[in-house]
């Protein structure tokens, strides 16, 4: 048994669930989102939650009742709250700025990174901490992986850009006799 595929997933108020064949489609307003679980899955509508069923008993289709489950709850997490990601960026001369949709970041190179992120996405910039914000949560996790892909950090002093809750293990240097 699935301990998450057998949660129900709640619908708030504001929201439109619609279930078409193999697709479940959110609304909320204008902003429109469909999972497609390819029918591995039965998916149903009652008392305003969305109720999850394997379609057989092997593996496979129970692993895909836990993950079309979760995918449902973050697209109603993401209309609701949102997801949220921050950055640190640690270095001498190291510096963020955003510049209409492009983040431009200088991390030590002979040349500034400008970093076009996607329309859905928000980032704001305060002295050392980036932080991302988004209604999906795959694009926010995948725009926060990105950046700190232009510098990950070393574990010397520590400089590059690391997630905010992210702790770096240290080594120690070189040893003169």
């Amino acid at each position: 048994m699935s301990r998450i595929g057998k949660l129900p997933v709640d619908i708030p108020s504001g929201i439109e669930v619609k279930i078409e064949g193999g697709k479940i489609i959110f609304r909320s307003g204008k902003v429109s989102k469909e999972i497609d679980t390819k029918d591995n899955v039965f998916a149903k509508i009652e008392n305003n939650q969305i109720i999850f069923s394997p379609k057989g008993d092997d593996r496979q289709s129970k692993a895909f009742w836990g993950t079309y489950r979760s995918l449902s709850d973050n697209v109603i997490i993401g209309f609701t709250k949102g997801f949220e990601k921050k950055l640190e960026i640690n270095g001498v001369g190291y510096k963020a700025a955003v510049k209409g949709n492009t983040l431009e970041l200088s991390l030590g190179f002979s040349h500034p990174i400008n970093y076009d992120f996607p329309k859905n996405i928000t980032i704001n910039v305060e002295k050392n901490i980036v932080t991302i914000k988004g209604d999906d949560k795959q694009v926010v996790g995948q725009v926060a992986a990105d950046i700190r892909s232009f510098r990950p950090p070393e574990p010397y002093k520590g400089k590059g850009v690391k997630y905010v809750e992210e702790t770096i293990i240290r080594k120690a240097g070189k040893t003169g006799k």
